[in-house]
């Protein structure tokens, strides 16, 4: 039975700002001003050591989504405490940043569109928060973790932010573009092509009192595009491997996209050397999942076996939506592997 959503922490959240450079002059026009919400174990001051995790969300998400009470479900600190409470792990700090954008979403990349979160990430963020409060410090005491979106920024950073994070885990995270994106774009062309161009449909979304499906999978579809292959020409730097009146492939602007895809980046030497350095790689993915992520996910724990790269794959019964308890699994798997 879950934590009741309105029982007191142990711990404590802090909330700190963060004035941003990494972020300014992004295209979307998003503010640069950004709040981090960081949990603290209890007694955090007279222990040592304290690892951090941080918490990348997915699309549409923001960090303090997961403070925040949820019906017939935990907080994500409560859910820490809860598994302490276990002894499946120890206690951590954890950073849930505010990483919104006006396209509903993050890929934690560096962009000129949406902005460089990667950058905000690894070079403001973590260096405020363990200053402030004398938590993780280097590589070996941090882990990344993210579902979705966030977990393909978690898997992204493993792969090329090297001695930055010891240990990830990616719930289903964004990988495959082939299966997860192709059949999407003549949908979003159709969209667009319904409201007059890029400007007419982000006029309808900014009119709209609320979201429809079609419209949320459009706005997710050009929020990827700003991410993998910004348009500095198009309204917030959003952009479509595609033509937009026959919605076929543009091959120069899709093998931008395919660059970002972790079954692609594998096969970087660099980048195996980097997921090498790594304390603990995890993964996992419903394997009905509605955008067919299970599919890159097996592909991907298929190269990494073959490639000797230590990892640990698991593919549960589930879809995309409601596997907040993975982290059951993650977050103690993470734990353990910061303390090997």
């Amino acid at each position: 039975m879950p934590t009741h959503p309105f029982q007191p922490l142990k711990g404590e959240i802090r909330t700190i700002t963060i004035d941003s450079i990494a972020l300014q002059g992004n295209l979307c026009g998003d503010p640069t001003s950004r709040t981090v919400e960081v949990y603290l174990p209890p007694n955090w001051q007279k222990l040592e050591d304290i690892p951090l995790f941080v918490d990348l969300v997915g699309f549409t998400g923001s960090g303090p989504a997961h403070t925040n009470w949820k019906p017939f479900q935990e907080r994500l600190p409560q859910r820490v405490e809860r598994l302490i409470e276990e002894g499946v792990m120890g206690p951590i700090a954890i950073a849930f940043p505010d990483c919104f954008t006006s396209l509903g979403g993050n890929q934690y990349v560096d962009s000129i569109a949406t902005g460089n979160w990667a950058t905000y990430l690894i070079a403001e963020m973590l260096p405020t928060i363990e200053k402030e409060f004398s938590i993780g410090g280097s590589f070996e005491k941090r882990a990344l973790f993210g579902k979705s979106s966030g977990g393909f920024g978690a898997i992204y950073h493993a792969m090329n932010y090297p001695n930055v994070w010891g240990a990830i885990a990616c719930h289903s995270g964004d990988m495959g573009w082939d299966r997860l994106f192709l059949g999407d774009f003549p949908k979003a062309v159709m969209a667009i092509e319904k409201h007059g161009g890029y400007s007419g449909f982000f006029e309808h979304i900014e009119k709209s009192t609320k979201l429809r499906g079609e419209d949320f999978h459009t706005l997710m579809t050009l929020a990827m595009g700003a991410s993998y292959n910004p348009d500095e020409n198009n309204p917030k730097g959003v952009s479509l491997p595609v033509n937009l009146r026959t919605s076929v492939i543009d091959e120069n602007a899709w093998k931008k996209w395919l660059a970002f895809d972790p079954v692609v980046m594998i096969e970087n030497k660099e980048i195996q050397a980097n997921l090498n350095l790594l304390k603990g790689l995890f993964i996992d993915c419903g394997d009905i999942d509605q955008y067919n992520i299970q599919f890159g996910t097996r592909q991907l724990a298929d190269r990494l076996k073959e490639l000797d790269i230590e990892h640990t794959h698991e593919e549960f019964n589930g879809t995309h939506s409601s596997i907040d308890y993975r982290m059951d699994t993650s977050l103690p798997f993470l734990y353990q592997a910061l303390k090997k």
